[in-house]
């Protein structure tokens, strides 16, 4: 068995339809017509349900903070940052002007703390003091930021700071913003910060601070537990919001709404729409074991594969899977080192032999390179069952 390169296996269930790209303006549907631009996929798989101007390049504001919040999961998840680790503020953090928690320079205040500040108050200086404690600087969190968009494939897409306030040649897209949104959306941690509606910093001192979530929809949208909102006079109102009802989750993004009433309002009725015309169907959680796949030179001979995001399939309303097929990749002639998170294979689904979507299946470990000692101990149980 180990010899096959794929894995594929049908799951019956009864009639189905199994979405295209389809949007809601071939349904005639009228949405986000106070926005410039704006978008509406769902979330497992990237399915496109509405769009309008959704490449058209615009200032994202502090939905720049989406990409900066992705940064600072993955540093958690790789064990380089800990929620109660205390990052110390600097001067150049505590300058930071618009949308602030009032940091005073060497102030001390843990990462869940600033991802507090950062996702319920959009505090400009505790993005820059979480960028310093990362990479050293924000400029050399921003070539992160900017290298991070290359890699999801955003083509429309550029920083120049970590906040959102305004410069030039800060840009991003309706749809760039959405696949942000869908990555960070991996990290189920998230939502338990842009999900919350107030919050108390410094809860235990004489200098209290309330936090209100700056995205309303969080209080008044059943469902709605993120993300991100913006505002500047050249950006206007900008909502980056992630809904989930069931099994289903969708991402809405609005930019360029004339005021806050109207940005809400244009994403209540694209996320209505969905919820009310689609329906998904969970095949895989995040982190599922897929399949193993050999190692050369390694200090395993193996790695296992595991899904790198939650894998479904999207139907309209009511409907249901028939003769889907699943197929598992897996690269060959994988060489030690290999990191925990790296690509090694793909999982596709398929409908009547056409590519509906696909994933990555990523290590679930690291692999480093097989030691001398590791080696002589391997062949020499090899040399042993020989005889």
């Amino acid at each position: 068995m180990k010899q096959f390169l794929a894995i594929c296996f049908v799951m019956l269930f009864t009639t189905a339809t199994i979405v295209p790209n389809a949007t809601a303006a071939e349904k005639g549907l009228k949405l986000a017509e106070e926005a410039k631009s704006a978008i509406l996929i769902e979330r497992d798989t990237g399915m496109v349900l509405f769009e309008k101007n959704s490449d058209v390049r615009l200032p994202p504001a502090s939905m720049t903070k989406i990409m900066t919040m992705l940064l600072i999961m993955e540093e958690l998840e790789k064990g380089n940052l800990k929620m109660q680790e205390k990052v110390r503020t600097s001067e150049y953090a505590a300058s930071m002007g618009g949308s602030q928690i009032f940091l005073e320079p060497g102030e001390e205040m843990t990462v869940e703390h600033l991802l507090q500040g950062i996702a319920i108050g959009s505090g400009n200086d505790a993005s820059v003091a979480m960028a310093e404690r990362v990479a050293g600087s924000e400029e050399a969190f921003v070539e992160r930021m900017n290298k991070k968009a290359k890699q999801l494939g955003l083509k429309n897409t550029r920083f120049q700071n970590t906040t959102g306030l305004p410069v030039s040649d800060h840009y991003s897209t309706a749809h760039d913003m959405a696949i942000m949104a869908k990555e960070l959306l991996k990290y189920d941690k998230i939502t338990n910060f842009t999900g919350t509606y107030e919050a108390y910093l410094r809860e235990d001192t004489d200098k209290k601070f309330w936090l209100v979530n700056t995205n309303r929809l969080v209080k008044f949208y059943p469902g709605v537990d993120g993300l991100k909102t913006g505002f500047t006079g050249e950006a206007k109102y900008c909502l980056t919001a992630t809904a989930k009802k069931g099994n289903m989750r969708v991402i809405a993004v609005v930019m360029g709404a004339p005021n806050p009433k109207a940005r809400n309002a244009q994403v209540t009725k694209m996320l209505d729409f969905a919820f009310s015309q689609y329906q998904t169907h969970p095949i895989y959680k995040r982190g599922v074991d897929l399949r193993s796949v050999s190692v050369s030179k390694g200090s395993r001979k193996e790695v296992m594969g595991v899904t790198s995001e939650p894998i479904s399939v999207l139907t309209k309303k009511g409907g249901s899977i028939k003769d889907f097929t699943q197929k598992v990749e897996m690269k060959k002639n994988l060489q030690a080192p290999v990191k925990k998170g790296a690509k090694i294979g793909e999982l596709k689904l398929l409908k009547d032999g056409r590519v509906i979507s696909s994933s990555p299946i990523i290590a679930s470990q690291d692999v480093k390179k097989a030691t001398w000692w590791n080696m002589y101990k391997r062949a020499f149980g090899m040399f042993t069952q020989s005889r």
